[in-house]
């Protein structure tokens, strides 16, 4: 199974003078544990997750005034839709991050995360596991 068929191709995407708070309201809205932070000017394409904003709220900094460019993190691994969701768990396993932004002719056209994978590998498991001889 491939990257393209995990995938969300809704693609929440905030500005990096977005405020922690307001990145964190439009993730929630849309039930989604990371955004995508386009900077044109400054470092391109960036990620902020919801692990980053709990970060800044453990410690102690102010949700309505930090932004998102001081959180985003933009030393990013980028999946292709072609890669294999193994290689797309092996990139999240070595790296320690549970979110990747995929690319297509350098524009973002998804996220996977590593619950997408979950949700793909769980029935196909279960299927082989119900065919497998005793």
């Amino acid at each position: 199974m491939l990257v393209r068929d995990a995938m969300s191709t809704v693609v929440l995407t905030v500005g990096p003078a977005h405020t922690l708070r307001q990145a964190a309201t439009l993730m929630s809205a849309r039930r989604v544990g990371a955004a995508v932070v386009l900077d044109p000017d400054g470092t391109g394409i960036g990620i902020l997750t919801e692990r980053d904003v709990l970060v800044s709220l453990g410690l102690g900094q102010d949700p309505d005034s930090e932004r998102a460019h001081a959180h985003t993190t933009t030393d990013v691994v980028f999946a292709a839709p072609s890669w294999t969701l193994e290689d797309a768990a092996h990139a999240m396993t070595h790296g320690g991050f549970r979110h990747l932004i995929v690319l297509e002719r350098g524009e973002p056209v998804g996220i996977v995360s590593v619950r997408d994978i979950i949700r793909c590998w769980v029935p196909v498991r279960r299927q082989a596991a119900q065919h497998t001889p005793a």
